[in-house]
């Protein structure tokens, strides 16, 4: 298996795998931002029948949201106390998706340009090395395919809002979540994707009010949480 990952990560994310579908649990924020991330993607792309990846899949969220609107669906993840959790949750939803303890690097060598879609969200900033995620999610796109990501900016209010009172004054992420040192600025982001044969075709922001609980998505505010849309060259 590739060894892109912290095993620390890995940890953290099997002893919370049990709550990944606790709407008032460590992943609470999950389910509140989630009708955004789908709304960003289904802006886009038309999910009926199409194959879609979704990396770093956890316990499911965004891949039975990817699957209940129509989408094929693929989840990987490393964590396989997560990847149980969601197998498990599928019983109770009845939708379908294929999950797979396996890295995006290991899929794509596999399963090269076999997908319509691929989704790497936040998970980015968890992993040593983000470039090489970058590299695997794209040759894993079929010509013209869709890559969306999201992820968080390196910038003083990421820090004051994304782990500081996320974190500790608000408690709604569970701490040690983020480090700050692992978030990406989207220029650097940006000259990564440029690297590979795809076309940016967004970079849109995301606001979280932790008062209602809610988010919504902000073109002219990339400070905190940032969402990229790229397109792999036909």
């Amino acid at each position: 298996m590739n060894s892109n990952h912290y095993p620390a990560e890995i940890k953290q994310f099997d002893g919370q795998a049990a709550f990944w579908w606790d709407p008032n649990g460590p992943f609470k924020t999950l389910h509140q931002i989630n009708p955004v991330r789908l709304q960003y993607i289904t802006e886009r792309v038309a999910l009926n029948d199409q194959q879609v990846l979704d990396v770093g899949c956890g316990g499911g969220i965004l891949a039975e949201a990817l699957a209940q609107a129509g989408a094929h669906v693929t989840g990987l993840d490393l964590s396989a106390a997560s990847l149980a959790t969601a197998k498990m949750h599928l019983h109770e939803s009845g939708l379908q998706v294929d999950y797979q303890n396996l890295s995006i690097e290991d899929f794509a060598a596999a399963q090269p340009a076999s997908q319509d879609v691929v989704c790497c969200l936040e998970m980015l900033e968890h992993v040593p090395d983000p470039g090489s995620i970058l590299a695997a999610c794209v040759a894993a796109l079929k010509p013209g395919g869709w890559l969306f990501l999201s992820t968080l900016n390196r910038h003083p209010k990421a820090m004051l809002l994304g782990i500081f009172a996320a974190e500790h004054l608000l408690q709604i992420v569970p701490k040690g979540t983020h480090h700050f040192e692992q978030f990406i600025k989207p220029s650097e982001l940006v000259k990564m994707l440029q690297a590979h044969p795809v076309t940016i075709q967004d970079l849109t922001g995301m606001r979280y009010n932790p008062l209602t609980q809610s988010a919504a998505l902000d073109p002219e505010d990339l400070d905190i949480n940032y969402f990229v849309a790229a397109q792999k060259n036909a």
